[in-house]
């Protein structure tokens, strides 16, 4: 396995495919780099070298018990596109991997950065606050680490129903996909899991949102029940100079596995990296 180690101690895992102008993806909570991997094929084998990583605690990384925080998710990635020396990137960050993204550009700017590509992804802040009345309660995440602590394979079981819209009329998700979530997800560490809720809920990216000045292209379905549009893409698109919202009517959180907006996703995907 490809792996490098982080100046703290930590391994992590990454996948390196192909060759040409790096695409870099950075997953969603609680998966890992596989959930990539029909994008990765996609943009290999259109002449991109596709790069992913499994985010400290999750798939084949270490599993520390310190670092599971959203300013060292950004730092292990910084750490990654140097090891690899990846320049004129783009980024992709879907879920909490677009936190990560953005919290690298924050932490890091744009120096080897082309472009970005976030997807229904959790900035600017899912949290409900006064000053953010469209976040989701503190009581949704609560019952997050809940499930997560008393039995986290079945919570992951439930959770896949919602991730792909498998509970609304006309789904065509399969058994297979949400065994592939259960199974991904299982492969996240305890500690790892529990801590990387507070940070894909409740830390804030505004700043950071601000620091872009790269084309950004900001996808989300309006029917995400994971990270609601309007307390997320929506308010990034505001807040991100030079993005582009593409707004995927019906389409769950993670769209990019499901038909027919897989299909979608991908046309819009090549389209931009090609841009």
């Amino acid at each position: 396995m490809a792996t490098f180690t982080t100046t703290d101690g930590t391994e992590i895992f990454y996948k390196d495919w192909g060759s040409g102008r790096p695409v870099v993806f950075s997953h969603g909570w609680p998966l890992n780099a596989d959930a990539w991997d029909d994008q990765m094929k996609l943009v290999a084998a259109a002449g991109f070298r596709a790069v992913a990583h499994d985010r400290r605690g999750h798939g084949r990384s270490g599993q520390p018990w310190q670092g599971n925080d959203m300013d060292t998710y950004a730092d292990d990635l910084a750490q990654l596109m140097t090891f690899l020396d990846l320049r004129d990137a783009a980024l992709v960050g879907h879920s909490t991997g677009g936190g990560e993204v953005t919290r690298y550009i924050g932490r890091h700017g744009t120096d080897r950065v082309a472009k970005v590509l976030l997807l229904g992804a959790v900035p600017p802040l899912m949290l409900k606050t006064d000053a953010n009345p469209e976040g989701l309660p503190i009581d949704v995440f609560d019952g997050i680490r809940a499930g997560v602590a008393a039995d986290r394979s079945q919570f992951y079981k439930d959770l896949s129903e919602t991730f792909y819209g498998a509970n609304r009329a006309g789904s065509t998700v399969s058994q297979g996909i949400r065994d592939a979530f259960w199974f991904w997800s299982m492969q996240v560490g305890l500690k790892g899991a529990f801590d990387c809720v507070k940070q894909f809920s409740e830390t804030d990216f505004t700043e950071d949102l601000k620091r872009f000045d790269v084309p950004t292209l900001i996808i989300h379905g309006d029917d995400d029940q994971i990270v609601p549009f309007v307390a997320a893409g929506k308010k990034s698109a505001k807040l991100v100079r030079d993005s582009t919202l593409r707004v995927y009517p019906g389409a769950p959180h993670g769209l990019f596995a499901v038909a027919p907006y897989k299909d979608e996703f991908h046309a819009d995907l090549l389209a931009f990296l090609n841009g």
